[in-house]
């Protein structure tokens, strides 16, 4: 057997959760693949997986092999590009994760640049809104808006999500505009359920807290759908400005409660401890971060001598 392929087909098994699909990207069949994790547990002198029904489930001593294997097989790819690149390192597959809307207006316009900038890098983009475990889907690089949550990660700050409270013209127009964020409870608010605070909405004004409790016929997961619902006219949201700034321009949506906006929450972008060293890892967040620091939507701004994580 050969031992690194085995142990590529582990990795990809892992982050694909399928011996089929593994199969069909390795030009293979699924009774080759399940040989070789066979084969592999065999000489390991243990089992990596538990099989369930549809689905394949990492032992605690798969996951830990999983860990060690993962950073062998992108040494390994690395060892192979980088021997064509003209920079060390800064090529081969860099899989990126964000959530949906972030990925869709701030991540992908910048793309082009940095792969013309990197040509023999090869980027796998994940866009989801639900929580990524780094390790056990295979990212590289996470961008994550909001307070972290004490995961084992290389975390550095790269931006900030200003918000802002908008609402279609029409919705205005039937249900008027609230002019202090304690009106609001006399409003539909669309809720984002992504966010520990979605049900109170933290806003500020001179420096003092005023958190307000809010409801409303709709919320949901998505950031995507609550923006297509604000856009129908459906409520109130309180979103970061990025996601609706072409639609501020438009005239689509219209800003409201601008003396009373929340503090902007932190934008980082992780990575696994294990690629600490990784060259294609720190080229890509050195880029977005310089990237956002010449958008007014997603820069961060500091006080003097004040210092990014």
């Amino acid at each position: 057997m050969d031992r690194l392929t085995a142990m590529a087909a582990f990795v990809r098994c892992v982050e694909r959760k399928s011996f089929s699909a593994v199969a069909r990207e390795m030009r293979t069949t699924q009774p080759t693949i399940s040989k070789l994790i066979a084969s592999l547990e065999k000489g390991l002198g243990g089992k990596l997986f538990v099989r369930a029904a549809r689905r394949i489930v990492l032992t605690p001593e798969g996951r830990r092999f999983y860990e060690r294997s993962r950073a062998i097989v992108d040494a390994v790819h690395d060892a192979e590009t980088s021997f064509r690149a003209a920079k060390e390192g800064i090529a081969g597959e860099l899989r990126i994760a964000s959530s949906v809307s972030f990925g869709r207006t701030m991540v992908v316009p910048r793309m082009a640049a940095f792969l013309r900038r990197y040509p023999l890098l090869r980027v796998e983009l994940q866009l989801d809104d639900r929580f990524v475990d780094l390790v056990e889907d295979g990212v590289d690089v996470a961008f994550r808006i909001g307070a972290l949550r004490g995961e084992d990660v290389i975390a550095r700050r790269v931006g900030s999500a200003h918000r802002v409270t908008v609402a279609a013209p029409d919705y205005l127009q039937r249900r008027g505009e609230p002019r202090h964020p304690e009106e609001l409870v006399d409003h539909d608010c669309i809720r984002y359920t992504g966010l520990s605070t979605q049900d109170q909405w933290p806003y500020r004004h001179h420096g003092a807290a005023l958190p307000v409790r809010v409801s409303g016929t709709f919320q949901s997961n998505s950031s995507e759908a609550v923006r297509a619902a604000t856009l129908a006219g459906i409520g109130v949201a309180l979103t970061p400005l990025w996601l609706f700034g072409d639609d501020l321009r438009a005239g689509s949506v219209v800003a409201i409660l601008d003396d009373y906006r929340p503090e902007a929450l932190p934008i980082h972008a992780l990575s696994p401890a294990n690629r600490r060293s990784s060259a294609k890892v720190k080229a890509c967040v050195d880029y977005y971060q310089s990237a956002f620091a010449d958008d007014p939507w997603v820069r961060t701004f500091e006080p003097a001598g004040a210092r990014a994580s």
